[in-house]
């Protein structure tokens, strides 16, 4: 019995961080770009660039991460 109420427990658990995962995938992302919002003086285009495509690779390995993370919930759950 208590068996099956902790795994009654855990995938309610999953189906709550399945159904959030994307949320805080951007409070995460978010608040680690606010720690990088310094404002740095004389930037020159070449290092704006480099910039730009900095945060899109951060983008990328974020949308990787929650997407890894959704899979391997999904794995669980079966």
């Amino acid at each position: 019995m208590m068996d099956e109420e902790l795994s009654e427990a855990v995938k309610k658990c999953l189906k709550i961080l399945e159904e959030n995962i994307d949320i805080i995938s951007d409070l995460e992302f978010t608040l680690e770009d606010e720690k990088e919002n310094d404002l740095v003086p004389d930037l020159e285009l070449h290092n704006l660039y480099d910039m730009t495509e900095d945060v899109a690779a951060s983008a990328k390995l974020k949308r990787a991460e929650s997407n890894f993370m959704r899979r391997k919930s999904e794995d669980f759950q079966q």
